[in-house]
């Protein structure tokens, strides 16, 4: 499952990014390590973004973004 198939208020946890090049390390530097847990808050009204929170901060993504990160719900 990706990050981007998880229903608002679900927790999930981070499996694996499957991103390279410059995404990946963003990806990377924002947290997206294996283990990581994640909630996702809302979606906006069009779709993009999807608001999450982990480690403390609220963080959003867009669906193309989402879709790369592997994740296992809670």
């Amino acid at each position: 499952m990706t990050l981007d198939e998880v229903k608002i208020g679900q927790e999930c946890s981070v499996v694996d990014t499957h991103a390279d090049g410059a995404l990946g390390q963003r990806l990377l530097d924002m947290g997206f390590v294996p283990g990581t847990r994640i909630k996702v808050i809302r979606s906006a009204p069009l779709v993009d973004p999807i608001e999450i929170s982990m480690k403390g901060y609220f963080l959003s993504l867009r669906h193309a973004e989402a879709k790369v990160v592997e994740v296992v719900l809670l």
